[in-house]
């Protein structure tokens, strides 16, 4: 079996591990479970959660059994890494809609036939603990000045609202998830993002303590920019994986129009062509750079929404840069024939096509002349768009240069 380790550094995902000599040998000699953990925060994954996707589909592709685990429990309490303030609170309800999502997506990605892989929610034993047996059996393993020391605690303490009792327990339920998945399914190892890596500390002692356990922690490079910042994020929103929330289209031409400095990245991370090829479209220059994005705009669609639909966004893109303008798979908004003959403020437009979050950011943008009515910079956020401005049966709205929405009588 090759060691699966080695396809991971090489593509870029890896950043830490536990034990590094000891998981380098295990995972070269026999097939192990693992498991990556998704809280249900929402109702759809987005491309942050990808790249977890990625490294599942990479294990099992070198044989290893991965274990989906979805926070049904674990999301009722939130976990405070990378947050400044303390998530929203969702009803049970609401996770259990959530956590039924991330299974229809999950199963599109992952091979969960004949035990080939899991999916499970936390929910099935965390709900059922007692308090007293949790804090007897699994508290009293805890330092708090141990806990205290970890960053994700350090910068929520330093915060002015602090940090909650309720999401102080998170690290001790995120280890309890480990403990409990090694003792029913025999789980070594727990993957995530490094933003995780004191909840993966956490986990891999308490195995070890209480059952003397082989279990080992590995943390992947979060998705990021250039510059630093997290990818995946635009101005209406997170890139979500689901077509209803963002549709293929958009989501062809996030990566098509990535920076330059993030191709080799993204095709290292988020396809599976072979690294001689990435290396080589990340090295184009100049125009040439804009084949390399093609490539990972219609790879990643590829895998995310099937190859039909990945087609159909790249030719809609063909049509619209190189044609006539109107394309019949843009991201389409439907006005009433009234409003349209009546017509409707920039701003307002702006906000209804989702092109804009807010009427300040439409101001801000006209503003700056980097919003179009077809190829006519729109001049002021109180100009007025009606059905006079149709062509073949559409008006066209460009944002920046690559961001087009169609609007159409509805």
């Amino acid at each position: 079996m090759s060691n699966v380790l080695d396809v991971l550094e090489e593509r870029g995902y890896l950043e830490q591990a536990t034990h590094p000599e000891e998981l380098r040998e295990l995972l070269g000699k026999e097939s192990v479970t693992f498991y990556i953990g998704f809280d249900p925060t929402a109702d759809s994954l987005h491309v942050g959660h990808f790249v977890q996707i990625m490294v599942m589909m990479h294990m099992q592709r070198h044989g290893h059994r991965p274990i989906a685990l979805l926070g049904g429990g674990t999301g009722m309490v939130g976990d405070p890494s990378g947050r400044s303030d303390m998530r929203n609170m969702l009803t049970p309800q609401q996770i259990k809609h959530n956590v039924e999502s991330f299974r229809k997506q999950m199963s599109r990605f992952i091979d969960f036939d004949g035990g080939k892989a899991l999916m499970v929610d936390n929910a099935d034993w965390l709900t059922k603990l007692n308090y007293i047996d949790f804090l007897r059996d699994i508290g009293s393993q805890f330092s708090v000045n141990r806990m205290l020391s970890a960053e994700c605690f350090k910068t929520r303490m330093a915060t002015e609202n602090g940090l909650s009792f309720l999401e102080f327990n998170y690290m001790l339920m995120q280890a309890y998830d480990f403990l409990e998945l090694y003792r029913r399914h025999g789980c070594k190892i727990q993957f995530g993002g490094n933003d995780q890596w004191s909840n993966m500390i956490a986990g891999v002692d308490l195995v070890r303590r209480l059952d003397k356990g082989s279990a080992f922690g590995m943390t992947f490079k979060l998705l990021l920019k250039s510059d630093g910042t997290k990818m995946g994020k635009t101005a209406g929103g997170a890139v979500w994986l689901d077509p209803e929330k963002t549709s293929p289209y958009d989501f062809y031409q996030y990566w098509r129009n990535v920076d330059d400095p993030d191709v080799e990245n993204c095709l290292s991370l988020l396809t599976f062509l072979p690294m001689e090829e990435v290396r080589r479209l990340g090295s184009l220059e100049g125009s040439e750079i804009n084949k390399a994005k093609q490539i990972l705009a219609y790879e990643v669609t590829k895998l995310v929404h099937g190859q039909e639909e990945a087609e159909k966004a790249q030719a809609a893109a063909q049509e619209v840069f190189g044609g006539s303008g109107v394309s019949q798979d843009m991201p389409t908004t439907k006005l009433a024939a009234a409003v349209l003959d009546k017509g409707i403020d920039a701003a307002t437009v702006l906000v209804e096509t989702g092109l804009c979050p807010s009427k300040g950011e439409a101001r801000r943008l006209i503003a700056q002349k980097g919003v179009s009515l077809w190829d006519r910079p729109i001049e002021s956020f109180d100009q007025l768009i009606s059905s006079a401005d149709m062509k073949e049966g559409a008006i066209i709205l460009k944002k920046g240069k690559k961001t087009y929405h169609k609007i159409i009588v509805g």
